[in-house]
């Protein structure tokens, strides 16, 4: 799996991080897990063919001591479809911008 990862959170950090994806983004179907929704104009050609698959989403997940995001972007309605694919380029800056605007506000520093 492609993803970023955020380790040796302390556990303020982490907390920190819960709290502000919490506060910006869908709770996804288990505890510590949310959906960053892509912006329809960042959708690949097959999503954008794909709108009854979406909205589509990359999960990130808040584990014990770090975060982890992946970079899949899912469908939302249909997992085995192929409109479910790696981020492209425009979506893996949308995701890394996202990660770091995190970063910054909550002042992380692991």
């Amino acid at each position: 799996m492609h993803q970023i990862v955020i380790d040796e959170l302390s556990p303020m950090e982490r907390d920190n991080i819960d709290s502000y994806l919490k506060r910006s983004l869908k709770h996804g179907p288990m505890i510590g897990l949310y959906w960053l929704t892509l912006p329809d104009d960042l959708l690949s050609p097959v999503q954008h063919k794909h709108q009854p698959c979406g909205p589509f989403h990359v999960a990130i997940e808040v584990e014990r001591d770090k975060m982890r995001c992946e970079l899949l972007v899912r469908s939302e309605s249909n997992l085995h479809c192929h409109c479910t694919a790696y981020a492209t380029s425009a979506q893996r800056q949308f995701i890394f911008d996202f990660i770091d605007r995190m970063i910054k506000e909550e002042q992380i520093r692991a």
